[in-house]
């Protein structure tokens, strides 16, 4: 198998941080290979076929620790928490306490707050050559949230040319909990240019419209004669810049979208293409929403691997969660974990590669 791509360099991902030792853990099975460091629980490289079996990376990342530290996009490859996506005004009520969060976006409280789980250094156990095995204790009061949270994922390859990644989590008191993995995707490979001409299906016949801080009004609308409706196999940039009201308030695709079938389930959630490579890339999973954000805020201020830039919508991410400020929204699913119980979630990530010709 070619390789036009390869893995960082382990060594630039050896520091400490937070009096804790970082690392790059390497994963290998079948026609996968993924790197992990254990800085904020990210994805770094993972290494795909393409349809002329060359192997490609397919996601957006950089080439140290240090690189991560400094970039003014924080999220790429990371573990999001406590919370992914927002919360109006960072403000929400449990079991009749109320509670103030880290803003951090806008007016509101963005993926966790300053200090999310995307900067926090994780305990990790490489358990064997294809699964990682990730830990952390995020204490009472951490950004604002409620409880001593017990947090574990699991990075894993499987013969079936799948990423799969299982979350689980305990709490000592009432919290609400949103985890999920924040990549940023080209099929065509990191750094070839914009992600408009990939191919993109959605699972869901709904999404959660927004106001202009990019929180939901709590509406469940159909996708249906709209630039959401992704039912069906679409080019992603083909409807991007029409004139409509949604697509202003997310300067594009930056919208939860409500995943067809049954809750706490694991469901077909979306297809998406490269149309250079060929590379396929299909999302299962058990959360109810998927949020599809084509890249609107990159500015090509950062030097990613290879010593591409991170243009403007050069990646898209697909984030597998529940919905957007339900603490806030009683009619949204609950994203309450209360002591005694577990919270589990996964998604996977299936890849083949297409002949385009």
């Amino acid at each position: 198998m070619k390789n036009a791509f390869s893995l960082p360099d382990t060594y630039a991902f050896q520091q400490t941080i937070d009096d804790k030792p970082t690392n790059l853990y390497i994963l290998k099975k079948g026609n996968l290979q993924a790197a992990i460091t254990n800085f904020g629980g990210r994805l770094v490289s993972l290494l795909v076929p393409d349809r002329k079996n060359i192997l490609t990376d397919v996601l957006v990342g950089f080439d140290s620790v240090s690189d991560y530290q400094k970039s003014t996009e924080p999220y790429y490859g990371a573990t999001i928490g406590r919370y992914g996506n927002r919360i109006a005004n960072g403000k929400f009520t449990l079991d009749g306490h109320a509670y103030t969060l880290a803003i951090n976006n806008g007016p509101n409280s963005l993926h966790g707050g300053i200090k999310g789980f995307q900067y926090v250094v994780w305990d990790a156990e490489q358990v064997n050559e294809y699964t990682l095995q990730l830990s952390y204790v995020s204490k009472d009061g951490e950004e604002g949230y409620p409880g001593n949270l017990h947090v574990k994922i699991i990075f894993s390859l499987t013969d079936r040319n799948e990423l799969h990644i299982a979350y689980e989590a305990t709490t000592d008191k009432p919290t609400v909990i949103n985890l999920t993995n924040h990549a940023y995707y080209n099929l065509n490979g990191q750094g070839s240019g914009t992600i408009l001409n990939h191919l993109l299906q959605i699972n869901a016949d709904a999404y959660t419209p927004v106001n202009d801080t990019l929180i939901p009004f709590g509406t469940i609308m159909p996708v249906a004669n709209t630039p959401f409706d992704f039912t069906k196999q679409t080019v992603i940039g083909s409807r991007i810049n029409k004139d409509n009201e949604q697509l202003k308030n997310g300067k594009g695709y930056d919208h939860n979208f409500v995943i067809n079938g049954a809750a706490d389930a694991v469901k077909f959630t979306a297809r998406a293409v490269g149309n250079e490579t060929g590379i396929t890339m299909e999302v299962f999973t058990r959360e109810p929403g998927v949020q599809f954000y084509t890249g609107n805020f990159m500015k090509g201020e950062n030097q990613i691997k290879g010593g591409y830039m991170d243009d403007y919508r050069t990646a898209f991410c697909l984030e597998t969660q529940h919905y957007p400020d339900s603490p806030n929204q009683p009619n949204f699913p609950s994203t309450v974990l209360n002591p005694g119980e577990v919270y589990h979630t996964e998604t996977l990530y299936r890849f083949s590669a297409t002949n385009m010709d």
